[in-house]
């Protein structure tokens, strides 16, 4: 009987605490270091990988559409025009997507070139996608392939000293990407991220006032200055801090930590990097290689 009381205790022990937090694996870009960066096969690849987080960046077009790219141009490095022809660097300036409707956009291959800077990276015929699309093809997957719930970390690439010529102000770009995330997704799968602090607080002040989704803000940075001094100039508290990861160290993390910021950095592509970071701490960890990162996450 005593054996089977303490049977009872233990298990009731077990049961009662809470389950550990989920290491939280993003695919930065979809994959990058393996597919076409932020398009529909990336993102559906880097769940394919087990990934807890799509990570993606969205720009505006002409036609104020929300479209999923990391540049507000057409990069040179991969970038294919509708005649077939590569695009060239001297191009850039009059290939902004802000100065052009979505229409035209999708017309642009960016996938058949590869990427010269990840050699594993599988060619193949692609475009720049809408957000919206992005996440009504990966819905569609998760329930076709019977996926657990994944968060989207969508990145505002917002700068200042383009305001109004390759971007919108922080304000009407922010009113482009909630209107879709108010659509299509909980609140609590997605995190807005942003290197414009301008643009974390007016998300921070519009939630606060109850007119956007109450969603997790992700401070990202890269620049040498120390966590607290980053955090005195947004203003408050975000959910997330995600530095460039040699920016941290297990000091850095902990006093982060005391302070109820979860760290999140980027972008990390080795193996030994990734379980380093883990052992000091860190929440997750975005990277362009999800596959190296197998049985760090769920």
């Amino acid at each position: 009987m005593r054996y089977l009381v303490i049977f009872f205790c233990l298990m009731t022990t077990a049961l009662t605490q809470p389950a550990p937090p989920t290491f939280d694996v993003q695919g930065h870009r979809g994959c990058r270091g393996l597919m076409p960066e932020n398009t529909v096969p990336a993102f559906l690849k880097a769940l394919d990988l087990g990934v807890t987080t799509l990570e993606l960046d969205v720009v505006i077009s002409k036609d104020r559409q929300v479209v999923v790219s990391h540049e507000p141009y057409f990069n040179a490095a991969f970038s294919i025009k509708p005649d077939g022809t590569p695009v060239e660097k001297s191009e850039h300036n009059n290939l902004t997507l802000y100065q052009m409707n979505y229409a035209d956009i999708k017309r642009y291959d960016v996938g058949s070139n590869g990427n010269s800077a990840y050699p594993e990276q599988q060619k193949l015929k692609t475009y720049k996608p809408l957000l919206s699309e992005v996440i009504e093809q990966a819905e569609t997957y998760r329930q076709q392939k019977n996926l657990p719930a994944f968060s989207y970390n969508i990145e505002i690439k917002s700068e200042e000293s383009e305001y109004d010529k390759s971007q919108p102000q922080p304000g009407p770009f922010c009113d482009l990407v909630e209107a879709v995330i108010r659509k299509q997704l909980p609140a609590d799968r997605v995190i807005i991220q942003s290197f414009d602090f301008a643009v974390l607080k007016h998300w921070h002040q519009q939630a606060k006032a109850g007119k956007y989704s109450t969603v997790r803000l992700a401070a990202l940075v890269e620049n040498l200055r120390t966590p607290e001094k980053n955090l005195e100039e947004l203003g408050f508290k975000p959910d997330i801090y995600s530095p460039y990861y040699r920016l941290l160290g297990q000091d850095r993390i902990a006093r982060l930590h005391q302070q109820g910021i979860r760290v999140v950095p980027w972008t990390v592509n080795k193996r030994d990097d990734m379980e380093r970071l883990k052992k000091w701490g860190v929440d997750g960890l975005i990277t362009d290689y999800p596959d190296r990162a197998k049985g760090l996450g769920r």
